[in-house]
């Protein structure tokens, strides 16, 4: 594998991508993405006010596809509906993830602006969740190993002792930002625990996984040139952790992993930051916002958390059923291949589509009363939260052994979370989950 130089570190003195992006907006106000169509869900402001669920469950009720001619990043389509959503994940071939046709996010890469540039300077992210069979087989399956139920089995008490020594320093009767002091932290650690990263150095992951993470980074040309410097430098920094260990013996981390599989041991830079990208985002977010959906959501429905507090068996379908509700991650993208057919709708070649899994997770003709937290849901495992079919998470056992321990520990303590401050979403259209969440600590 090519060797990336190292960069000079920046993420200490820089601003996180949400500062990044508010602050150029206020500069450049006529810079504000436009959003003319009433089905243009595009718009990062109906996620951070949260009043989003009206516009979908219109869709929904109206059919399961919907064009939007004109938005920020394109023509789309939004798929909708559980049931169009597992369809559409189910033909990979017609409908495909490969950053080559445009990759799993709504945001498109400038082709024209990308071809005209000299091929080193290119900036299109090869990962495997972003790739077509036979190749996202090969490296799916490398990185698998690190996700059996035997690896969670040996992973179970390292989780339990660290959540329980993060759970005993928070304070009592004090506000504090549970995002930032539990969520952040735990996901955080175990991404260090994931990679045999330099634990002083962990919360680079968190840094690296905002800008990472951001679509509407890719509408501000000068906020995309920086987000391309950090994930030089975050390749930089794992290109030495690979050095380090390119000559030692197999271990149970993910680069060890890498190295010692066929199929990506030879990744060229931009493959090699595009996985690094997608096992921390895919780690760092989705955990740590369904972490603190679990505290909101318990705090709107204060029946749901008696229900909890009096009966710690629910606990298990309470994962499933707050996973349900959060929805970590708003969107995935599919690109047809070929002109098709699609619930009466004509899609041609070339089409996005958009599957909103916040939308499906709120069927009406799948979850009754889709709107409430029901820790009792019978049938909360039907979620789309992971995905369906060969693009299913790959670290899914992993979240919900992580939800499971927070829960448990957390009822052991008799902790009681409440809403006590400010409350504030992330702004984006992909990541969906609180970028702050002021809370106070008693007991039952």
């Amino acid at each position: 594998m090519a060797t990336l130089a190292p960069e000079k570190p920046q993420w200490k003195t820089s601003p996180t991508a949400h500062e990044a992006l508010r602050d150029y907006f206020a500069a450049n106000p006529a810079s504000q993405p436009k959003h003319s169509h009433p089905f243009d869900v595009s718009r990062s402001d109906i996620y951070v006010e949260d009043r989003w669920q009206p516009i979908f469950a219109e869709m929904r009720a109206k059919g399961p596809l919907h064009y939007v001619p004109e938005s920020p990043f394109g023509a789309y389509w939004n798929v909708v509906q559980h049931k169009a959503i597992q369809h559409v994940e189910a033909l990979p071939e017609i409908y495909s993830s490969s950053w080559e046709h445009g990759g799993i996010t709504i945001s498109d890469p400038d082709w024209e602006k990308l071809m005209s540039e000299n091929e080193e300077d290119r900036f299109q992210l090869p990962m495997f969740i972003a790739m077509d069979r036979p190749k996202h087989t090969g490296q799916r399956r490398t990185v698998a190993p690190a996700f059996t139920p035997k690896e969670m089995a040996r992973l179970d008490s390292n989780i339990r002792a660290r959540t329980a020594e993060v759970l005993d320093k928070l304070p009592e009767g004090k506000v504090f930002d549970w995002v930032d002091t539990v969520s952040i932290e735990l996901t955080t650690q175990m991404l260090a625990i994931l990679f045999d990263f330099p634990w002083d150095d962990r919360r680079l992951l968190t840094f690296w996984s905002d800008w990472a993470g951001d679509t509407e980074l890719s509408i501000a040309r000068e906020l995309d040139l920086q987000r391309r410097e950090f994930l030089h430098e975050m390749a930089a920094y794992f290109q030495q952790l690979w050095n380090e260990k390119a000559n030692q013996e197999p271990g149970p981390d993910l680069i060890s992993m890498m190295i010692h599989s066929p199929a990506m041991n030879q990744m060229s830079p931009l493959e090699f930051m595009g996985n690094l990208v997608l096992l921390i985002v895919g780690g760092n977010d989705t955990t740590r916002n369904t972490m603190s959906g679990i505290i909101h959501g318990f705090d709107k429905f204060p029946d749901q958390r008696k229900l909890f507090e009096e009966n710690p068996d629910l606990i298990p379908n309470a994962v499933q059923e707050c996973i349900r509700y959060q929805t970590p991650l708003a969107h995935m993208r599919r690109t047809a291949t070929e002109d098709a057919e699609l619930f009466g709708e004509q899609i041609r070649k070339g089409d996005k589509l958009v599957m909103w899994y916040l939308s499906a997770n709120r069927d009406e003709t799948v979850f009754e009363n889709p709107d409430k937290l029901d820790i009792t849901r019978e049938n909360a495992r039907r979620h789309l939260a992971f995905g369906y079919g060969v693009h299913r998470c790959v670290g899914a056992r992993l979240a919900e052994l992580q939800l499971k321990i927070l829960l448990e520990e957390m009822h052991a303590r008799r902790m009681r979370i409440h809403v006590a401050g400010d409350v504030e979403r992330v702004r984006a259209n992909f990541v969906h989950g609180f970028r702050k969440l002021e809370v106070e600590l008693t007991r039952f």
